[in-house]
C-alpha cells in the first residue's frame, strides 16, 4: 500500500508542480498578472498555451486516479498489480506533461492513454 499512497501523493502534487511552466510563460508575457491570472493565461500561445493545457489536464486526470486508488484501498484490494499500475500511471503523467511542453502530440496522446488505462486497471482490481 505504501507504493500506492506514494503515487497518490505524487499525483496530488502534479497539478501544482505543472503550474511552474505556466508561471514562467506568464512572466515572459509582461510579468505574472496575479490580479487576473486566468485572463492572462488565455492570452498565452505556443509553449504557454500547452503549459496551461497540461496543467489543467493534471487536475482532470487526478480525479480518475484518485477514485480508483481510494476504491481499492477502501475495499482492501491493493496488490502488486495495483502498485505496478500506480507507478505506470505516475510515470506516464510526468512523461505526458513533458511531451505536452515539447509539442509532441502523438506521443503525448499515447502517454495519456497509458495513464488513463492504468487508472482503469487499478479500479478493475476492486472486483
Amino acid at each position: 500500500m505504501n507504493i500506492l499512497l506514494s503515487c497518490l501523493l505524487i499525483a496530488l502534487l502534479l497539478p501544482y508542480i505543472t503550474k511552474g511552466p505556466v508561471a514562467y510563460a506568464m512572466a515572459k508575457l509582461g510579468g505574472y498578472d496575479n490580479h487576473h491570472p486566468r485572463a492572462q493565461q488565455a492570452q498565452l500561445t505556443g509553449f504557454g498555451a500547452r503549459a496551461v493545457a497540461g496543467h489543467q489536464n493534471a487536475f482532470e486526470s487526478l480525479l480518475v486516479f484518485a477514485v480508483a486508488s481510494l476504491t481499492v484501498m477502501a475495499l482492501d484490494k491493493v496488490n502488486d498489480i495495483v502498485s505496478t499500475l500506480a507507478l505506470v500511471y505516475v510515470v506516464s503523467r510526468i512523461v505526458y506533461h513533458i511531451l505536452y511542453l515539447l509539442d509532441k502530440s502523438t506521443l503525448r496522446s499515447l502517454s495519456w492513454f497509458v495513464g488513463f488505462f492504468s487508472a482503469i486497471g487499478i479500479f478493475l482490481q476492486a472486483f
